[in-house]
Order: C-alpha cells, then sequence, then structure tokens
C-alpha cells in the first residue's frame, strides 16, 4: 500500500478541519482526566491503526505523566491486571466497542461498566471522547497523513 498523502483538508477547506477541531476542543475543556483521554485516544488509535494519532497521543500521555509501562501496555489492558484502575478499563472496554460498534453494537455488559464508574455527564464526555478520535484517525488513514519526520516533542 501507498504510504504517499492524499491531500490536506485544512489546505483544501480550512472550515472542515475547524468543525473537527471544535469537537477537540470541547474535550479539552470537559471534566474528564488527561491521562485517561489520552489512554482513550492511544487505543482508539491502535485499533484504526493510526500512526499518526498514536505518535501524538503516546507523547501527550506520556507528558502528562502516564507511566510508560502503561502506554506500552493499552493493547493488552484486560491482562494487565490492576495496572489499569477499573474507570480505566470500562473506558477502555467502552473505546473498543464503539470504535468497533459495527461488530457488536455496545454490549449491555460494557454499558454497565461504564455507567458504574462514570456520572451521565462523564459518560457523554467519555462517548465524544471516544468519537472525535476515531474522527482523526479516520481522517488520517484515509488521507494518509504523513507521520511526522521528527518525533512530537515534549509540551
Amino acid at each position: 500500500m501507498s504510504t504517499t498523502p492524499r491531500l490536506s483538508i485544512r489546505g483544501v477547506d480550512p472550515e472542515a478541519q475547524k468543525a473537527v477541531s471544535g469537537l477537540s476542543q470541547y474535550i479539552r475543556n470537559g471534566a474528564l482526566d488527561e491521562a485517561l483521554r489520552e489512554l482513550v485516544d492511544i487505543r482508539a488509535s491502535q485499533i484504526n491503526n493510526c500512526a499518526w494519532c498514536l505518535d501524538l497521543h503516546v507523547t501527550h500521555a506520556r507528558n502528562v505523566g502516564v507511566d510508560q509501562r502503561r502506554i506500552d501496555l493499552v493493547a493488552a489492558w484486560r491482562e494487565a491486571g490492576p495496572l489499569f484502575s477499573p474507570r480505566e478499563r470500562a473506558a477502555l472496554a467502552f473505546t473498543e466497542a464503539v470504535t468497533l460498534i459495527s461488530k457488536d453494537g455496545v454490549p449491555d455488559d460494557v454499558w454497565g461498566a461504564v455507567t458504574a464508574v462514570f456520572d451521565e455527564k462523564e459518560t457523554v464526555q467519555l462517548l465524544m471522547t471516544i468519537a472525535t478520535i476515531n474522527v482523526h484517525n479516520r481522517i488520517n488513514v484515509a488521507m494518509r497523513t504523513a507521520l511526522r519526520t521528527e518525533p512530537v516533542l515534549p509540551a
């Protein structure tokens, strides 16, 4: 498969980029913990094979204090035992279900786990976090957004 970038959405239609940026701003202004949001972004980006987003969110996770071991084990969070909190485990299961929604929808047990540890507003914000990273992943993968030649620098 070619890795040549197809086009720049920002270059062709800056308003489209602004719309997606609005979703991202909503997420940043929400109540969810930044480390949790980064773990969600990493897991969805792994599933969607989005190297651009993985590169960005792994760096962001480090910058907000997520331990490298936890970053390394996000893909195997179910087997990582207590390395991930009950909230993180519920969020990661929800991330997988929403990202792969055509497979089984969001099973009742996944929904129950989320609503047991997140209140209704947090659940909405978590869903919007997952939806937003999936939008970014799909845009970057579809457009073959080039991976940065230099690693993302710490903030």
